[in-house]
């Protein structure tokens, strides 16, 4: 498959924009992420950023190896949404935790994300298994998320 470069950076843009406005929008809400109870295995705050950058760029790579597949449209078209649609609650997900503070909320906001990513990564993998695998590491991230949310609620 050749490379359409100009695809492949729009497809690594967009979840990148999607964290980087999201933190940039959280970025005083996150002063208290410091000072709260964290459960155990709370890795420290400077991880974050890394990860999640890695990750949004994994999970661009992914949507343009589906967006440029030879799979039915229609196909195609459903995987893109519930790809669009996790975005969104990512987007949304830092919000309600960093700047609302209302980490049950945001919990349960959290394992409705979780759902719509595991329908995306089962339909990017029926259309192109890299790219389902390349969600994972995300999935798994977010359930570790899920796990300090929760923490957090709890010790609050």
């Amino acid at each position: 498959m050749k490379i359409k470069w100009k695809q492949l950076i729009i497809a690594i843009i967009i979840p990148l924009a999607v964290g980087g406005i999201s933190a940039f929008l959280t970025m005083k809400g996150m002063d208290n992420f410091d000072v709260i109870n964290k459960p155990p295995l709370s890795p420290p705050k400077i991880l974050f950023p890394v990860v999640w950058t890695i990750l949004y760029i994994m999970m661009g790579l992914a949507s343009y190896l589906v967006y440029n597949s030879k799979s039915v449209s229609r196909q195609t078209t459903s995987a893109l949404f519930f790809y669009g649609l996790q975005l969104i609650f990512n987007f949304f997900w830092s919000i309600i935790f960093f700047n609302l503070q209302m980490y049950l909320t945001a919990f349960i906001w959290l394992i409705i994300m979780i759902a719509l990513i595991v329908i995306t990564i089962v339909k990017f993998y029926n259309i192109n298994k890299l790219s389902g695998l390349l969600m994972l590491p995300y999935l798994i991230w977010c359930i570790f998320a899920a796990y300090l949310n929760f923490g957090i609620y709890l010790l609050k």
